[in-house]
């Protein structure tokens, strides 16, 4: 993992967000931090150009309209096509029925590299859930491990299911990364930033699943530093990027708890 860390490094992938517009700028910021390239393109008519020659692409539904939603298709298409990889974060599905059968959509068009989600999501898109309260999650990483599994062997990519421990499988392997703190889910946009370091990661190794669980090491590890210097959520937003931006891959591999 700390191989994939210096990779993104060195190479500066250009990592094609088609993401929420809440989330926009702190998302290219933990990107730029972590030493990847940002392009926050929405249009249907540019987004085929720029996933064809993308390191990655995001695919986020936060705020997913009829507009983007068009062109989230184009760039689905035009990244497989090109053998890009493109990753999946489906915000909000199950509870909001359009945006949980254009999840599907993209998903039977052109199979992810990643999908990245919380434990409501990730059984709601299995099927086996109604999905959580709006962007937040009402289940445990635990839970949704069968489900993840059944979504990785369905479409042959890795499943990241985010939580106070993320657990994540190809549906062969799992891994549980028990880093973080309770201060990353009261700041707006890490968990859709993650999907974009997921996408980075995916850029510079053909194993999703170590893409995944370098990117969520990265975050989850940055958390704690960040932590250990903020006040509250506002001044560990900050320290956030600063660590993200100042954390060696040495000190990542050092600290990171596996499972």
């Amino acid at each position: 993992m700390a191989d994939v860390i210096t990779s993104v490094r060195a190479s500066a992938p250009l990592v094609h967000c088609l993401t929420n517009v809440v989330v926009s700028q702190f998302t290219a910021n933990v990107l730029l931090a972590a030493g990847a390239a940002p392009a926050m393109v929405h249009s249907a008519e540019e987004a085929g150009a720029l996933a064809r020659v993308a390191g990655g692409v995001l695919v986020n539904l936060g705020t997913v309209t009829s507009v983007t939603a068009q062109a989230m298709r184009v760039a689905v298409k035009e990244a497989a096509a090109a053998g890009r990889p493109w990753v999946l974060d489906p915000v909000a599905v199950g509870p909001l029925p359009w945006r949980t059968e254009l999840a599907h959509e993209l998903l039977e068009s052109a199979p992810p590299a990643v999908i990245r989600g919380n434990p409501s999501e990730i059984l709601a898109l299995d099927g086996g859930g109604t999905g959580g309260r709006g962007v937040d999650s009402t289940d445990a990483p635990v839970a949704a491990l069968a489900a993840a599994g059944a979504l990785a062997r369905r479409y042959g990519c890795t499943v990241a299911v985010s939580g106070p421990e993320d657990v994540l499988t190809d549906g062969t392997r799992v891994v549980r990364v028990a880093n973080g703190d309770p201060l990353l889910p009261l700041v707006t946009g890490t968990g859709c930033s993650l999907g974009a370091l997921v996408a980075a990661c995916t850029a510079v190794t053909d194993d999703a699943l170590l893409a995944a669980t370098a990117a969520t090491g990265l975050l989850t590890v940055a958390g704690e530093i960040a932590a250990s210097r903020s006040a509250g959520p506002g001044t560990f937003a900050v320290a956030l990027i600063d660590a993200l931006y100042e954390l060696s891959p040495d000190q990542l591999a050092e600290a990171l708890n596996l499972r």
